[in-house]
């Protein structure tokens, strides 16, 4: 963002600083919202919002004549919806997976995302050099956000789970044969 908003934008290194600020700002309110939406409306509805906000805010920061002052104010509104899905991820990742394997599983899930993640950064600066660099950021930011929306679909909501149905349900006997049989 800070070379996006030099380099294209024609900000000094002061000016970008107060745009970060800014969208500082934005991340605090998303941290905060983020916190009460995924009690309020469950983990994966809060990660669903944010994936659809952070489509469409990033195509609007991105890609939408705007002059600087309006790009300034339009950054908190970005960075509340992009990071409104961190704090229900600890939650959620812990009502997924069965205590005999959870700080495996989750170690696994955040390091695997944030090691496929890690290429994007890479990419927007190989793709940057035939499309222009807002454009570029547009469309890996948009890509990561319908890959989460497909991921999203494909997981169980866990608002409610008990950790202890998690347990039960890995360690209960499968049902034998007789015991089936023996069912009124």
């Amino acid at each position: 963002m800070p070379t996006y908003l030099r380099t294209v934008r024609g900000l000094s290194a002061t000016s970008t600083g107060g745009f970060l600020l800014v969208q500082i700002l934005g991340a605090l309110f998303g941290f905060l919202l983020g916190s009460y939406l995924s009690d309020a409306i469950g983990r994966k509805s809060t990660f669903m919002w944010s994936a659809v906000g952070s489509f469409v805010m990033i195509l609007i920061y991105m890609l939408m004549p705007m002059g600087n002052t309006a790009l300034l104010f339009v950054g908190v509104p970005l960075f509340t919806v992009f990071l409104i899905k961190f704090p229900p991820m600890g939650p959620f990742m812990t009502e997924l997976y069965p205590t005999a394997v959870r700080g495996t599983a989750q170690g696994f899930c955040y390091n695997a995302g944030r090691a496929l993640g890690s290429f994007l950064p890479t990419l927007v600066g190989f793709v940057s050099q035939s499309l222009p660099l807002g454009a570029t950021i547009a469309l890996f930011s948009a890509f990561a956000s319908a890959l989460m929306i497909v991921m999203l679909m494909l997981l169980p909501e866990t608002r409610g789970r008990s950790l202890e149905s998690l347990d039960t349900a890995v360690t209960a006997p499968e049902p034998t044969l007789a015991a089936v049989a023996e069912r009124p």
